[in-house]
């Protein structure tokens, strides 16, 4: 009578097993299955460490702990690690003599396990062959990993969507961060480049190499800002970032055809495209918002807006964006649209990982702003971060101009930025003449305070108030009228008289 019972029971386990597969359970094929493993691999790995003393700098940058299968051989691995990091030899006596101070000896199969293991492989000749095999083991194991939970919490009604779709993009992103990072570059190859490199900025006509701002002096300064680099704008609120970073979005689209995405995250993107308009057509921003436009500035409006809609810059209002949000939206912009520059208003309204809850802001702000500048270095873009200045400028006596450590919430911004610059405007502390008697109204500097690869410099510019617009000062003085003031960076290797006032271009 057992048999018919045990037919039953395995035609209802079937049945079970169809039912769950139709309702589309993806968990389900997982059931029963073994992850991804390669165990003998693991066994010959380990037994390689323990026989050459060198194999272990073959392997350290491709395997963790955890990209061991067993248990058992996580532990093994943990112990040859700690002797390699204490500069101590690693063979059977050394590594046995580890795991039984750790008291993990009799855990991992005792002595006789960790002996048997040099008798899996003859040599280390193959090693790095067997360490990616096994890392691309750990790899797919974290994929199923974070699948199924993925699963699991989709068919769960109390799961935040959008709080699953972070988890989502940040599992992924970690799988790629820890296991798929760059290798080493040879010499000979990165000289070839740099060559390549000069011979193109040889033949450039203007000497700008990288995204123009539009502002010729600064351009002659920076010499476009740069791939690669983390670029912090500053200044107190309502001193004219947005208005100074839109400027040179629209420069860098409308003008030279560069891909320009701008994430802000204080201005609905309406708003920053009223203010285009605005600089764009000359019509006072104030009229543009009422739509109180008279017969002729429609005409001028129709007749000028067209630049601005073929121009290839797309405008992100997500508020309080994340940093992952941020890498994976600036990553398809990067794919699809191949942009090259990001802009961002402002750092300070970013929201962080949420990893750490018990972080300060200001680490919150620290982590950002690194995440920012590796953002910059992964799509090879420059990305300009717009930030807030303290109180303490306010309080401060004299004409109240920016300084380094006015750099709010963190000194990491001002560590990690390649370049900061501060936008300072007399007239908005009602200082209406400067030094020599000049009028400052309608004025504004541009003030280059720190400059990773070039000179310091303030340039003078000129702010349109009512078009909410930065622009050229209608006539230049010469540079060596003193007209630009140009000071030069600790960290330039040019000699003092390279980075004096000249009319040559400056070689960065």
């Amino acid at each position: 009578m057992a048999e018919p019972i045990d037919d039953a029971n395995k035609i209802a386990g079937r049945a079970r097993l169809l039912r769950r597969k139709q309702e589309g359970d993806l968990s389900t094929f997982l059931f029963g299955r073994v992850p991804p493993q390669a165990k003998d691999l693991e066994e010959a790995v380990l037994g390689a460490l323990m026989l050459e003393k060198d194999a272990l700098t073959a392997v350290i940058d491709i395997l963790r702990p955890e990209s061991f299968y067993l248990d058992a051989n996580q532990k093994i691995f943990l112990a040859i690690r700690a002797l390699f990091e204490r500069s101590q030899p690693v063979d059977i006596l050394t590594v046995t003599e580890e795991l039984r101070k750790r008291g993990e000896l009799e855990v991992v199969g005792g002595a006789y396990y960790v002996t048997e293991l040099t008798n899996r492989v003859a040599s280390a000749a193959n090693i790095e062959y067997h360490a990616r095999i096994i890392s691309q083991k750990f790899i797919q194991r974290e994929l199923i990993r974070i699948s199924s939970q993925i699963v699991k919490e989709s068919f769960e009604d109390t799961s935040d969507v959008f709080e699953l779709l972070d988890y989502a993009e940040k599992g992924i992103y970690d799988i790629t961060d820890q296991n798929l990072r760059r290798n080493y570059s040879p010499i000979s190859s990165l000289v070839s480049k740099a060559i390549t490199q000069l011979q193109t900025i040889k033949d450039h006509k203007d000497s700008v190499t990288g995204v123009p701002s539009g502002f010729v002096e600064l351009d002659r300064i920076t010499s476009g800002w740069q791939p690669s680099d983390l670029i912090v704008v500053a200044a107190r609120p309502g001193m004219g970032k947005t208005a100074f970073v839109l400027s040179m979005a629209r420069n860098a689209a409308v003008e030279f055809n560069k891909p320009v995405a701008f994430f802000s995250l204080e201005m609905s993107s309406l708003q920053l495209t009223n203010r285009l308009i605005s600089a764009e057509t000359e019509i006072p921003a104030e009229k543009i918002r009422k739509g109180n436009l008279e017969e002729h500035e429609w005409t001028q409006l129709v007749h000028k807006v067209d630049a601005l809609s073929d121009a290839p810059l797309y405008i992100d209002d997500t508020p309080a964006i994340n940093i992952f949000e941020l890498r994976a939206k600036a990553r398809r912009l990067k794919m699809q649209h191949d942009i090259q520059m990001i802009i961002i208003d402002y750092l300070q309204l970013m929201s962080g990982t949420g990893e750490n809850r018990n972080s300060n802001r200001e680490q919150e702000i620290s982590n950002i702003s690194r995440s920012l500048k590796t953002i910059a270095k992964e799509l090879n873009i420059p990305v300009i971060a717009l930030s807030q200045l303290n109180r303490s400028v306010e309080t401060r006596g004299g004409d109240k101009r920016p300084q380094l450590s006015d750099l709010r919430e963190s000194g990491a911004i001002e560590q990690d930025a390649d370049m900061v610059i501060f936008l300072y405007r007399p007239e908005y502390y009602k200082i209406t003449q400067d030094a020599e008697g000049n009028s400052t109204i309608g004025t504004a500097e541009i003030v280059i305070s720190k400059h990773r690869n070039g000179a310091l410099a303030t340039i003078p510019v000129r702010f349109i108030d009512r078009l909410a617009k930065f622009a050229e000062l209608e006539s230049f003085m010469p540079p060596s009228e003193g007209q630009i003031r140009i000071i030069k960076s600790k960290m330039s290797e040019l000699p003092e008289e390279d980075a004096s006032n000249s009319d040559e271009p400056l070689p960065w």
